[in-house]
């Protein structure tokens, strides 16, 4: 889909009624799947995939499926590597997921779980390995489960990061994307969402334009040769902007030409941008 992340993907697909699932242990394949739901727009749900987690891939995907397939579903974590040997990386990374939360334990318990859990191997004796019964821990918030779950997965399947920050982004006098289209031809706007790309094409004089997200939809950014020069670091660093601009609407589209820079702290819940090289 050229620029468009999986991010930008099953947010779209959020806003139009599809239901994204976290990637599980023992219901997702190596590739990403459709799943019966009445309450997904279709009557089918994306149930994301084991080998886009990070650190897992391919190779090891497809070894999780195939000893679920030979030997039956997997109970806990701990079961999971005694029956195929994986790095800690992995099993972590696969905690992070969620791919174990249906099992029982929440993602922090299932964290804490998972380096001793790596360490045990097919040949030692079930059930001794030390670590792997967490203490009480505090539950994780929204906030930290979708930066779980864009370190992991790359996308949040639930939420969008930018609608964390909406009473904040109100308080600016930021508009979300889904209103742009009530704007008059002309009128001078702010507007702030996450950064998904980037764009310079060769005949268009040294403008790029960029693209912001937020909960509601997209909004393209018209960024001057003289802007960009000005705001280079920030442009260049920021995963999430705020921008002040002229409202440019015609024909069912709004573009906003920016005339003011200002980076907006998303922290770890912003995916870098697909540029131009």
């Amino acid at each position: 889909m050229g620029f468009y992340s999986s991010q930008s993907l099953v947010a779209d697909a959020r806003r139009h009624g599809v239901v994204t699932r976290e990637p599980d242990l023992n219901l997702s394949l190596s590739h990403a799947t459709l799943e019966p739901d009445p309450a997904s727009a279709g009557g089918v749900a994306i149930r994301l995939a084991l080998a886009g987690i990070r650190h897992v891939g391919q190779a090891v995907a497809d070894r999780i499926v195939a000893e679920r397939d030979t030997a039956g579903p997997y109970t806990s974590i701990a079961q999971l590597t005694e029956r195929i040997q994986l790095t800690r990386p992995v099993v972590e990374a696969l905690a992070t997921a969620g791919t174990v939360t249906p099992l029982g334990p929440d993602r922090r318990a299932a964290l804490w779980a998972a380096g001793a859990a790596a360490a045990t191997r097919a040949e030692h004796l079930p059930g001794l390995a030390l670590g792997q019964d967490a203490p009480a821990l505090p539950g994780m918030t929204a906030v930290e489960l979708a930066s779980a779950d864009l370190w992991a997965n790359g996308v949040t399947p639930g939420v969008h990061p930018v609608q964390f920050l909406r009473t904040h982004l109100e308080t600016l006098g930021a508009l979300p994307a889904g209103r742009l289209l009530d704007v008059l031809d002309g009128t001078r706007i702010t507007v702030g969402g996450a950064v998904t790309h980037k764009q310079r094409p060769a005949t268009a004089g040294g403008i790029t334009f960029l693209n912001l997200e937020d909960e509601t939809g997209m909004v393209n950014i018209v960024v001057s040769p003289g802007l960009w020069q000005r705001h280079r670091r920030t442009l260049l660093a920021s995963t999430a902007l705020l921008i002040r601009g002229i409202a440019q609407t015609g024909q069912g589209t709004v573009s906003v030409v920016a005339d003011h820079i200002t980076p907006l702290d998303l922290t770890t819940l912003a995916a870098a941008s697909r540029d131009f090289r």
